[in-house]
Order: structure tokens, then sequence, then C-alpha cells
């Protein structure tokens, strides 16, 4: 379970039964596939994934994952975190939500759809164009084999490692940041691939 109240009476899952079970019906009536991946409902039309549902703590979400390509008229998809690149979700608190709102759903999966047949790809994000913290070019220079590992990383891998290197405010805490993720660069693993 992804987190200790799965398969609880606690589990969030339980509080919005209605709501997913509104949103599980439209997903499957436009001919998604129902697939389990992540540990979530994922859904999936002609073997390519269009939209993830999850539970959280306040409300349910259908998570476009190229959302960000949809034409959204009603400014209805958000991003889910500042550092996401094209996924967008579509929130609600209850099924009389997803009642009122079900015609842009279709709308929007229909979109989503089109996207994945058209071969429609995300621009990838730029993980060159971030700066490089002064830590880990430190590293780069002490061993030019780390320097080579990260630049074979994936866009994705190497935007996720910066982000995570740059936060802190202090170089010492960065530092310790860098030094614990080379054993899985060095392995030409990501940030999250553990």
């Amino acid at each position: 379970m992804r987190c200790r109240f799965g398969g609880t009476p606690d589990c969030k899952v339980h509080r919005f039964q209605e709501a997913l079970r509104a949103l599980r019906g439209i997903l499957l009536d436009v001919g998604l596939t129902e697939e389990l991946k992540w540990r979530q409902p994922c859904y999936t039309h002609g073997g390519r994934n269009i939209v993830i549902l999850s539970a959280f703590k306040e409300h349910v979400a259908l998570n476009f994952l190229k959302g960000g390509l949809i034409q959204d008229p009603h400014g209805l998809l958000e991003k889910p975190g500042e550092h996401t690149q094209t996924g967008r979700q579509m929130r609600f608190r209850n099924a009389e939500e997803v009642r009122v709102r079900e015609p842009v759903i279709r709308d929007y999966l229909r979109q989503a759809m089109d996207l994945e047949r058209a071969g429609r790809a995300a621009r990838a994000p730029e993980a060159n164009a971030m700066e490089m913290p002064e830590e880990l070019l430190r590293w780069f220079g002490e061993m030019p084999d780390l320097q080579q590992a990260f630049e074979a990383l994936t866009p994705g891998r190497r935007r996720a490692y910066l982000i995570y290197f740059s936060a802190p405010k202090q170089s010492k805490t960065r530092m310790a940041r860098v030094e614990t993720c080379i054993p899985l660069i060095l392995q030409g693993k990501g940030l999250y691939d553990r």
C-alpha cells in the first residue's frame, strides 16, 4: 500500500467511494482499459497511459499524464506540483462535482485519447538548462566518472536530482545530498529508483 492506512477503514479511499465509483464509470464508459500501475488504477488507451485515478486526504483526482497539452477553457486542470511539466489533475470533493462536470471530463478524456492516437509527445524539459549546484560541480571535478554517469541519466532523472540538490539553503546540506546520491548516480539510477 502507498500509505499506512491502506486496506484499513481509515484509508482515504473510503471517504470518497461514491466519487471514485462515478469517475471509474466514466473512464470505463469512454473505452479506457483499467490497469493497476504504481499501485493505483491507471486507465490506458491502445496500451498508452491516459489518466490515473487517485484519492488524497481532501479530494480525489483524475491525473492526466499529458494534461498540459489538453485545451482547458474551463480552467479545471491544475498542476499537482511546482516542478510538474506536463501532468495536470482535475480535483473532486464529492460525487455531485463529478456529475456536474461529467461533460467536461468526457471532453478532456477524448482530447487525451486523441493526443495518444496522434502520437503527440510532451516536450521533454531541458535538464541541462537548470543551473548545476556548485557542490555537484565540485564532485564532478573530483570524480569524472560521476559526471559521465550523471550525463548518461535520462533528462527527467537529471532534473529530479538538480531540483533535490538545489533546494537547501545551506551549502553543507546541498553537499550532504550530493554525497548521499553518488552511489545511485553511478549505478544509473534516479532519485526515486531505489
